[in-house]
């Protein structure tokens, strides 16, 4: 949700006009009051329910809660159409997940309201997903036992390798590739255009190849309008304890909440962080803490702090005490790291995580390291851990390349910066459609 009100944000700071829907769903306590946070914050922002539909779960085979969410937004944006024609003002977007393309195309179609799409991943990635379609259609079994990488034309090879598992017909959650993906990509042709956070410079050749039409001519406009932010979701959220610390002494470790990392890891991600030589702020989702313990959790912060998932990334990674963020290449953090100049150490887990560490390493803002594999592929010891973390707290050439990075996301978000001009771009092609 954070990367979606921050884009929301940036263009009512332009003075747009913007209806926020909001989909009535059960969620946790934390979304909960990030949502409250932003419309106190933004009182600007118009505020429209959406009622979903609650899926019937003899019909539906999918234990996934995300994607059941997802099931249930797409088989009730029927009711899209009414809700729009009750603001009795004409709209001139509609900007929504890529996820729901498929079924909010029609929606925008009948509607005769153009439509545009967050992308949430690099562009590398988001290019990938966007080629699927044509190399389905020449290689209906292209993921079949991939042997060999592949050719997406204006990037060059993905490697076999950095393929999502989800989209190999051997996985069990291949559902993801066929049901979400692959409709969605279908549907890019009927997108005018996808807003993307990234930048030009961090992502040059992947945004000149999409630019260019050379991935595939049909693809919509794209708008790297990246780092997105948005200061007021954080600014009260800071960790008192890292202002104790001296400047760049503390790594900041932080997989988010969704990826399925074994109890095995954890454990040596403990010990790597205990022994490294460097304090800690580690982010850890509730069962997590549950699984350590009481007691484990007490020696642990005598060397370190550890935090609850869903306090707020912006306001720590920026913090000066942070020398060093491990994170599994989340993009949206990525794009944390870049406006603040933090090193990644890149560890990848799952999904578009592997593509998003090569532009990470290629920018020079961190280091993935291959040989620790991503998932349960291989379980990395604490001892390896703690060496990698040593090694990169004193390299000070990669901290050089990490300002740079910072120094050229802040100069995109300028005034006549590339990402400002991205945006601007798209504010005059909605002034222009209402003439």
């Amino acid at each position: 949700m954070v990367p979606i009100f921050q884009l929301a944000s940036m263009l009512a700071s332009h003075k747009c006009k913007i209806t926020f829907i909001t989909m009535k769903l059960e969620i946790s306590t934390t979304k909960s009051s990030i949502v409250s946070s932003f419309f106190s914050g933004h009182p600007e922002i118009k505020q429209l329910d959406f009622h979903i539909f609650p899926l019937k779960t003899s019909t539906s085979k999918i234990n996934d809660p995300f994607i059941k969410q997802i099931d249930a937004i797409s088989n009730s944006l029927h009711q899209l159409c009414p809700l729009i024609d009750s603001l009795n003002e004409p709209v001139s977007a509609i900007v929504s997940e890529f996820i729901i393309a498929s079924s909010l195309s029609q929606v925008s179609s009948n509607l005769n309201i153009p439509l545009y799409i967050i992308s949430t991943t690099s562009a590398k990635f988001y290019s990938t997903v966007a080629y699927l379609p044509v190399l389905l259609s020449k290689n209906p079994t292209a993921f079949e036992n991939v042997s060999s990488n592949v050719e997406i034309p204006g990037l060059g090879s993905v490697q076999k390798s950095s393929i999502p598992r989800s989209w190999l017909d051997d996985s069990p959650s291949n559902y993801v590739l066929k049901a979400y993906l692959l409709p969605n990509a279908r549907a890019l042709p009927q997108v005018t255009g996808v807003f993307m956070n990234t930048f030009d410079w961090f992502e040059p050749e992947t945004i000149v190849a999409l630019d260019e039409g050379r991935v595939t001519s049909s693809l919509p406009l794209v708008f790297p309008v990246g780092p997105v932010r948005n200061n007021k979701l954080g600014e009260d959220n800071q960790c008192p304890w890292l202002d104790e610390q001296p400047a760049e002494s503390v790594v900041y470790v932080n997989f988010g909440t969704r990826e399925p990392i074994s109890s095995q890891q954890l454990r040596e991600i403990r010990k790597g962080l205990e022994i490294c030589g460097y304090k800690f702020l580690w982010v850890l989702k509730e069962e997590i803490l549950e699984l350590f313990g009481s007691t484990v959790l007490e020696e642990m912060e005598k060397k370190g702090k550890i935090g609850k998932a869903g306090e707020y990334e912006e306001a720590i990674i920026e913090h000066p005490a942070v020398g060093l963020f491990v994170n599994q290449c989340e993009w949206d953090s990525v794009m944390n790291a870049a406006w603040s100049g933090v090193p990644m150490l890149a560890w990848p887990q799952h999904g578009d995580q592997k593509l998003n560490a090569e532009v990470v390493e290629k920018s020079g803002l961190g280091r993935w390291v291959k040989e620790w594999g991503w998932g349960e592929e291989n379980l990395v010891n604490g001892e390896e851990i703690a060496e990698m973390v040593k090694s990169l707290m004193g390299d000070v050439d990669m901290k050089v390349k990490a300002m740079k990075v910072r120094d050229q996301a802040r100069k995109a978000k300028e005034i006549g910066g590339s990402s400002e001009k991205r945006l601007r771009k798209f504010i005059e092609m909605l002034k222009a459609e209402e003439k």
